[in-house]
């Protein structure tokens, strides 16, 4: 994010520590969400100005006040990316359960007489697998939307759900390299060729089945509760889901061979959504529908806003640190001071704290001379990483808020060693079978 800016080292100065200690006071109030019934956003923006107020001050002590404006805008650049494809995403979710698509498919999968715990797996698998299609945290926000309609009084198969598909988004978008920003990343510097992504998909694989397997437990064996009553798709609906794979396809396109930003094809979609949705209320007046009008922007002022300033406030916390020095002191002590292997497999665990993206951009801005064997293994822990906190990555963010109350930080927490353990096993089977890659 702030390779090419010459940044200074103030890591023991007064700044340096001062904007850790705020970073780490907010971190702490995000855990507590729950018990104190803090909304997660609040501390984190306030730790976002906090930070940046001293950041400013600081290169002002040394003569600079360029830098800290060029590292704050270049994160806010970030960020507004990433918030515009948030948005949109949400906005098509929202408007796809206000057509009843989550309910109509939830109602499909109560009815096939599968018990709650075959739906887990069901919906795990089908998360893995569509995330290296389309993009791990859309498909993330989809398939817990799903979770979430056929729980309901079920906390932990919601949870239980909710932190499977988290996992299995964040593994499945790692062997592809449509499926998370840090794939593309090393995909368009040329770094790794496109069939070598897939040689991930064993490892990724056992980061997921293995939380998940742990995880299980927690659901029950008895059939979902049956929805009493019946529920059909609203007009427009299939044209809407329609519309969101267009747009899916359309931010993939714009990213890997027009070589644009992919929030692009994204908001190019949702403003094709607000067209169709003037045409469908149109019809729906003329017909005199009225109870069911669809309005499309109904749909985008149900987004999760509380998830989209906490998202603001990490990242922008992020790029004060790294304006401090504390991301380049992390590269240099990582592979300066250690050998590849253990410095890559840090890195993933760096991930789980500071969001994937800054931490490969960081990675990338070295230069580094690695084998093949060694991107991909920093593809994967970056890609997995993110899963051992619910803050590490934009799926576990955007998924909290779907089930605010029951998938929380702290409840991701209590069960990160089990995603610990598919880290270390999903690591070890890529150091076994792709050991040829190594050399």
């Amino acid at each position: 994010m702030i390779s090419d800016i010459q940044v200074l080292n103030l890591t023991e100065h007064w700044a340096g520590l001062v904007g850790l200690a705020v970073f780490a006071l907010a971190y702490l109030l995000a855990i507590g969400e729950e018990s104190l019934q803090l909304r997660k956003s609040k501390p984190a923006i306030v730790a976002a100005g906090i930070i940046w107020l001293v950041v400013a001050i600081a290169y002002m002590e040394h003569g600079d006040t360029h830098t800290p404006e060029q590292i704050l805008r270049r994160g806010i650049e970030y960020y507004t990316e990433l918030f515009l494809f948030l948005l949109a995403a949400m906005t098509f979710v929202n408007a796809m359960g206000e057509r009843q698509v989550f309910r109509v498919l939830s109602h499909y999968l109560v009815s096939q007489g599968s018990s709650l715990r075959g739906v887990y797996w069901l919906i795990g698998s089908a998360t893995f697998l569509l995330s290296s299609l389309a993009n791990n945290l859309t498909t993330a926000l989809l398939m817990a939307t799903v979770v979430v309609a056929i729980g309901r009084k079920e906390r932990n198969f919601v949870f239980a759900g909710c932190m499977s598909v988290v996992v299995a988004a964040n593994a499945g978008g790692a062997f592809s390299p449509f499926g998370d920003v840090t794939t593309l990343l090393i995909w368009q510097r040329g770094l790794l060729e496109f069939h070598e992504f897939f040689q991930l998909y064993l490892p990724a694989l056992v980061t997921w089945l293995i939380p998940a397997l742990c995880l299980s437990v927690l659901v029950p064996k008895t059939s979902p509760e049956p929805f009493q009553e019946k529920v059909a798709l609203l007009p427009g609906a299939g044209v809407i889901v329609g519309l969101f794979v267009l747009a899916i396809v359309m931010a993939v396109t714009v990213e890997h061979f027009l070589h644009m930003p992919a929030v692009l094809g994204m908001m190019t979609g949702l403003g094709f959504l607000k067209l169709y949705g003037y045409h469908l209320k149109r019809r729906q007046r003329a017909s005199g529908e009225q109870q069911d009008e669809f309005d499309i922007f109904r749909s985008l002022e149900h987004a999760e806003w509380d998830t989209l300033m906490f998202f603001f406030g990490i990242l922008i916390s992020i790029s004060g640190l790294a304006a401090l020095g504390y991301l380049a002191l992390a590269s240099d002590f990582l592979y300066g001071n250690l050998n590849t292997t253990t410095a890559n497999i840090l890195v993933g665990l760096l991930s789980a704290v500071i969001e994937n993206v800054p931490v490969m951009f960081s990675v990338l801005g070295m230069d580094l001379d690695m084998s093949t064997g060694q991107w991909l293994l920093v593809t994967l822990t970056t890609g997995i990483g993110g899963s051992l906190l619910a803050i590490g990555s934009a799926a576990g963010i955007a998924v909290m808020g779907e089930a605010r109350g029951i998938y929380t930080f702290y409840a991701h927490l209590k069960w990160s060693w089990a995603v610990a353990l598919g880290y270390a096993a999903g690591i070890g089977l890529h150091l076994f079978l792709n050991s040829a890659t190594f050399s």
